[in-house]
């Protein structure tokens, strides 16, 4: 801290450094950070920078810039599509691999994949149908399984 300029000498913002980069380095509170980066930065006259008449990051002692944070970063995928039925096997081996492997891989992902299954049959299931499809869907542990009339 430079007390005569009343200002941090080095100050980064919204980038990386290795911690022990510099020797004596402090870690400076957000708001005594943001008071001295906002008045760091100066408004371009109209024609001059961005072309716009904005405000650009004023280089201060040492070269240093203040570089804006960066945007929000996406945190939530959802998928939704249906698979040809006699080709379930190889079409939700593929989505597994080239989808959803990009994504549980990503350190503290949060998976949660689901299977839905809606058929209709005009004639009607046969009793030995519906015995042996709700029992495998109670072995297989399905959170909901029904037959309906409609």
């Amino acid at each position: 801290y430079d007390e005569a300029a009343g200002r941090f000498r080095g100050l980064r913002v919204g980038q990386p450094v290795a911690a022990g980069a510099i020797e004596g380095g402090l870690v400076v509170q957000p708001a005594a950070a943001r008071r001295q980066t906002e008045s760091e930065v100066a408004p371009n006259p109209p024609g001059h920078g961005d072309g716009t008449g904005g405000i650009t990051p004023d280089p201060g002692p040492g070269g240093v810039v203040v570089v804006p944070p960066s945007p929000p970063r996406l945190r939530r995928f959802h998928g939704t599509v249906h698979l040809n039925p006699a080709r379930i096997g190889p079409d939700a081996g593929k989505i597994a691999e080239e989808v959803l492997a990009h994504l549980v891989g990503l350190p503290k992902a949060n998976p949660t994949v689901t299977l839905e299954i809606a058929v209709e049959v005009p004639e009607g299931v046969p009793d030995n149908v519906i015995r042996t499809v709700t029992e495998n869907s109670r072995t297989l542990k399905f959170t909901s399984h029904a037959f309906e009339e409609e």
